[in-house]
């Protein structure tokens, strides 16, 4: 056979190419005899870096245009400030003209001035009779109550925010740290969609109520009272001075009863590629509120925290000791002298405060320590409440330290709150938890973290579900997420 083939070779005629031999036809390297292969290319590490990073982009784009994010942690944050605020306000009742009142420190007359000066908006600078400020006062706990409740969400919102501003800007001296925080997330949950879930709005969208006359008689009614405090040159009714220097709060009054309008009017009359326009804007507005929310907590463990690593008595871990015998510091004098008796006690805490507010930030990239520590913030502030005695500074920290909790915890724990009322309620309540659509129980498994999901293997298998789009009424109020959790 051999000697066959080196005939026909010799036999070849001159100048005709070999034939190609099995590397060739495969495209494999073909080398000179002789020769050492050429190396292979080394393969670059950045390949693949930016497809990866633009199906990232894409893929978060579109969760954050599509979905409403974080919808349980805007939602308990709602119920924990207004909760807040409203057992506050009913506190000090009996102190709120000493507080906010004509018989406060603060006089009328100073507070006037400082307004004029720093162009805060209260309406409790409108009138000087005690009926005007009787009439605020109650409506800053109705409001509360509605936000609490989560009935007309976004009305109700608004007029907590006017609620708490109309209070506190008008005795700047009376509050501390918790006020601060409850003065700014009512800023905050002006622009979230905080009543998505664990609300009567979303209630009311599960059991397919169409139309929403009280929404719009509250719209009708706050457009009416402001054109009327407008026309009477009430203070803080600027175009120009207000939350910004080029913004006032009067366009911003009207722009937000105006937004409310364009939304009813789309809701109704434009139900198709509008809506989805306006719902991609809300959603991105409500991701941007929740972040502001994150940042403004963030802002408030870190400074607290680089504050005390500077002062001597942290550093030599004695701060705690110094409080505990202040009288007005010690609701339970026992309680607050035994602590006091314990040195390693006082040392642990006081080190270990320092340690869990400056790291806290730092510990958002990962899930596991971040809710440890979170944990222990919530003790913390639980701690402040009984042993210090500054229960509603604890209530509104803890209530802004809710935007971090899992969403698998606050399911869960929304679940046991839920169950006792369902069964209390029969077959009505029955239907309201049944009829949950697909689309939200898609974005509850979004929203769950990575670390509670479970493994590939162990999920079940189970058919694809068609997204079915919930009942949604044309009312200003009405939010387009049906709840997935009646409470």
């Amino acid at each position: 056979m051999s000697e066959a083939l080196n005939e026909a070779a010799q036999g070849a005629p001159r100048g005709a190419h070999p034939a190609p031999s099995h590397e060739a036809v495969r495209g494999g390297p073909v080398t000179a005899p002789g020769r050492t292969p050429a190396p292979a290319p080394v393969p670059s590490p950045f390949a693949g870096v930016l497809d990866s990073a633009a199906g990232s982009l894409s893929r978060g784009l579109a969760r954050i245009t599509g979905t409403t994010v974080g919808r349980y942690q805007a939602a308990v944050v709602r119920i924990g400030v207004s909760l807040t605020w409203l057992l506050f306000l009913l506190r000090e009742w009996p102190h709120r003209h000493e507080l906010y009142g004509p018989d406060g420190a603060w006089s009328w007359d100073l507070a006037d001035r400082l307004v004029a000066g720093n162009h805060a908006f209260t309406l409790l600078l409108w009138g000087r009779a005690d009926v005007w400020f009787e009439v605020v006062y109650t409506g800053a706990i109705l409001a509360s109550v509605m936000l609490l409740l989560g009935w007309r969400t976004r009305t109700a919102s608004l007029l907590f925010m006017i609620g708490v501003l109309s209070l506190q800007n008008r005795s700047v001296f009376v509050g501390d740290g918790g006020d601060n925080v409850i003065h700014l997330m009512a800023i905050y949950l002006v622009v979230t969609r905080c009543g998505q879930v664990w609300s009567l709005d979303s209630r009311r969208r599960a059991r397919g109520r169409e139309g929403d006359g009280a929404g719009i008689a509250l719209w009708i009614v706050l457009g009416l009272v402001l054109a009327v405090a407008q026309l009477l040159g009430r203070t803080g009714l600027t175009w120009t001075d207000g939350l910004l220097p080029w913004l006032g709060w009067t366009p911003f009054l009207w722009g937000f009863l105006l937004l409310q309008a364009v939304w009813w009017a789309v809701r109704r009359y434009a139900p198709g590629e509008p809506r989805t326009v306006l719902d991609i804007l809300a959603n991105i507005l409500h991701g941007a509120g929740l972040l502001v929310i994150v940042v403004e907590v963030c802002l408030i463990y870190s400074t607290a925290g680089w504050y005390k690593v500077q002062g001597s008595r942290w550093q030599d871990g004695t701060a705690l000791y110094y409080p505990l015998h202040l009288d007005d510091f010690s609701p339970w004098p026992g309680l607050s002298h035994a602590m006091a008796a314990s040195g390693l006690m006082v040392m642990v805490i006081t080190y270990g405060t320092v340690i869990v507010q400056v790291a806290f930030p730092f510990t958002l990239f990962n899930r596991r320590v971040k809710n440890v520590l979170l944990a222990l913030m919530m003790v913390e502030h639980a701690s402040i409440a009984v042993v210090l005695g500054l229960p509603f500074f604890s209530l509104a920290m803890i209530a802004a330290d809710a935007v971090f909790l899992p969403t698998g915890f606050l399911r869960w724990a929304g679940d046991r709150v839920a169950r006792p009322l369902r069964r209390g309620g029969g077959a009505g309540a029955a239907a309201d938890g049944a009829g949950e659509p697909a689309d939200a129980r898609a974005r509850d498994a979004e929203d769950t973290d990575d670390a509670e999901r479970p493994k590939e293997a162990e999920k079940p298998k189970e058919a694809p579900a068609r997204a079915v789009a919930g009942p949604r009424g044309p009312g200003p109020d009405d939010e387009p997420a049906p709840s997935n959790l009646v409470v």
